[in-house]
């Protein structure tokens, strides 16, 4: 499971970083609408991943 979450929450890490660079407001830090819910994701998959990995006693 931890691997499958590390693997979803990489590629939501990947598509926005990818995103941001081609978006003039995304790269201003002004998000478009597309890319505050690409950032959304990403942020929550991450939450995700470190709260199992916190939760297997890990840092």
């Amino acid at each position: 499971m931890a691997d499958d979450l590390h693997t979803r929450y990489m590629r939501a890490s990947d598509a926005w970083r990818t995103h941001r660079k081609g978006c003039s407001p995304c790269g201003s830090g002004q998000d478009c609408p597309d890319g505050a819910q690409m950032y959304q994701q990403f942020a929550d998959l991450q939450n995700d991943y470190l709260r199992l990995i916190r939760s297997r006693g890990g840092t």
